[in-house]
């Protein structure tokens, strides 16, 4: 039987969470490329990362169902300076990723950015960690 891409991934652990939410719900899927990316990050663009599949008959309900995760996500997360829900954990740009970025690439096998920040596409305010009632509320 033929699946449907719902979704890809540029890491596991973001599918996996997803793979198990959906299964839990009675949706039948499955990673594709799931090994490849997890043993050569590197290959993530050349594969198109790990990759959500789904039986066709599941795709509308499998689509509703990670619009209402991804919605949850935004709701938990606030910007502490504006309030907004716009928020996403992205990888910080700037010179000091760029430099452990080329010296990882040259001293192993992929480059990577070690300094992650909280964005808020609102007001464009970076914060590193959750407000403590965020945190404290366990919404997150």
């Amino acid at each position: 039987m033929d699946y449907r891409l719902l979704r890809s991934f540029d890491n596991y652990i973001s599918a996996s969470i997803t793979l198990a939410r959906l299964d839990e719900e009675g949706i039948t899927c499955y990673l594709k490329d799931e090994y490849t990316v997890t043993i050569d990050p590197l290959l993530s663009n050349a594969v198109g990362g790990i990759k959500l599949m789904v039986l066709p008959d599941d795709f509308e309900e499998a689509s509703a169902l990670l619009a209402g995760f991804d919605k949850d996500y935004r709701d938990a997360i606030a910007c502490p300076k504006c309030g907004s829900h716009n928020v996403e954990y992205i990888h910080k740009t700037g010179v000091k990723n760029w430099v452990t970025a080329l010296v990882s690439w040259f001293f192993s096998s992929y480059a990577m950015a070690i300094e992650q920040v909280y964005h808020c596409y609102q007001c464009d305010f970076e914060f590193t960690d959750l407000p403590e009632e965020q945190v404290a509320s366990g919404n997150v």
